[in-house]
């Protein structure tokens, strides 16, 4: 048939198979490694090579630690939630050997005066600004703690055993820390859990963190631990040894990264350090974990997503490339496939669109029906079988840590997922071309307003 003559049904007819096929085929290649993440989970459950201890809490140090302790957050325009934080962390952690290190900056009296008037006079908090105007980027205010660390080392003659990372909207759990502390005696490197806690106000755009989290920090991470892979670090609620720190240079924190934290992990592995994933629930069934209220409005949640995607997936890509063992790279390759993803998804719900359009149109006979091969077909009913697998496996994890109501909503905010993903994947793609065009690496930091700290502890808490 020559080219010019192919009418407009037969264009929709070909452009609709080869969408579907060229979709169909890339979701089941990640349905089959879905499946093999949670085929590794479910036999290293059942062989017990994976599980969460209970930890009796009472018996952890309350007041020394093995060695001392610097904190370390990072604080960029944080007055309305750097005060509860500040609060909290200092009466959660009543160790003598704690310090800690609030990156503030210059021209941000407000967040100076929020640390300040949360401090109370502790001395066991360091201010320190930063003496450039803000915002630099996350990882060179982190390297100037860094600098404040070792200038207090040298004055005081004590060197520091670990350094933990925190953000300026967490809320610590009180056996966090001397729970990280004992885990070093065995690793170089700890990474606790995040919970992503659902809001009433933000049941979609907020709370599908949860389900995001409440899977990734129950079931990935395990895994990826449990096969002895790299550990990235999450950014908060992570313990770096002082010793293999010190490896890494006078600026520790990678200043040209978007996701220095993950980065962190990785780095630490090269060098040879052990890195581990510790999963634990205290005497009362809690787990052991940072939380906090993650972005609930549509637009600061695609722009915390688009910074994770181009750090971690193209700026991975660039900065560390690939290497590891086979484990290794699986996971690397689970990390950065988040443009893919997005191109798929947008290629789905586009796809949905022509489908409902040609049946439609089939229906009033303006098209004939589409006929799917036996190949099609079957990719097909493995897409949908996967999606299903999905759904449910989300459901049930957010539901032992959030309870049945938000597990049943999980469903759903997977498609809010989905769009969110889709937008942040072409912000994404948009801001890594401009790097590559020397355009300046900024702290497209997260606003934050709401703190967990002023929630009740019982409505926080799901004991499993």
């Amino acid at each position: 048939m020559d080219f010019y003559q192919i009418s407009g049904e037969q264009w929709y007819l070909l452009f609709h198979r080869e969408l579907l096929l060229f979709t169909a085929a890339f979701f089941a290649v990640g349905v089959v490694d879905e499946f093999a993440l949670d085929l590794s989970y479910l036999w290293m459950r059942i062989t017990g090579r994976i599980s969460t201890p209970h930890i009796r809490t009472e018996s952890l140090p309350q007041r020394l630690l093995a060695g001392d302790a610097a904190i370390f957050i990072p604080a960029w325009q944080e007055s309305s939630v750097i005060g509860p934080t500040i609060a909290h962390l200092l009466a959660s952690w009543g160790h003598d050997n704690l310090r800690l290190y609030v990156g503030c900056y210059r021209n941000d009296p407000l967040t100076i005066a929020s640390v300040v008037a949360s401090a109370r006079g502790d001395n066991r908090v360091r201010l320190v600004i930063h003496g450039e105007d803000g915002p630099t980027s996350k990882a060179d205010c982190l390297n100037r703690l860094y600098r404040a660390l070792c200038d207090d080392e040298a004055r005081y003659g004590r060197e520091a055993r670990m350094v933990v990372l925190h953000d300026a909207e967490d809320m610590v759990d009180p056996a966090a820390l001397a729970l990280l502390d004992l885990s070093l005696w065995r690793a170089d490197f700890v990474q606790l859990p995040v919970m992503a806690l659902p809001q009433s106000n933000s049941r979609f755009i907020g709370s599908h963190y949860s389900d995001e989290f409440a899977e990734a920090h129950a079931k990935s991470l395990v895994v990826r631990d449990a096969l002895g892979a790299a550990i990235p670090g999450a950014g908060v609620g992570c313990a770096v040894a002082r010793k293999i720190l010190a490896r890494m240079g006078p600026e520790p924190f990678a200043r040209q990264s978007l996701t220095e934290d993950y980065e962190l992990g990785l780095k630490i592995a090269a060098l040879g350090g052990k890195g581990r994933f510790l999963r634990a629930r205290a005497s009362d069934g809690r787990l052991i974990a940072t939380r906090a209220f993650f972005p609930s409005r549509l637009d600061v949640a695609v722009r915390q997503k688009t910074r994770w995607m181009h750090g971690i997936a193209l700026q991975g890509w660039d900065r560390l490339g690939w290497r590891g063992t086979w484990v290794d790279l699986w996971m690397q390759m689970r990390d950065r496939r988040g443009p893919l993803a997005a191109i798929l998804l947008a290629s789905a719900y586009l796809l949905i669109a022509i489908t409902a359009a040609g049946w439609l149109a089939s229906g009033l006979g303006i098209v004939a029906p589409s006929e799917y091969s036996p190949l099609l077909g079957f990719l097909l009913l493995i897409n949908v079988l996967g999606l299903a697998a999905r759904s449910l496996s989300r459901a049930v994890f957010t539901a032992r840590e959030f309870g049945w109501r938000q597990g049943l909503l999980a469903i759903p905010r997977v498609v809010v997922s989905n769009i969110i993903s889709i937008m942040a994947g072409r912000r994404a793609l948009g801001a890594y071309i401009k790097t590559l065009r020397g355009g300046p690496v900024t702290w497209d930091k997260t606003d934050h307003s709401d703190h967990p700290a002023m929630v009740p502890w019982r409505e926080l808490v799901r004991v499993a």
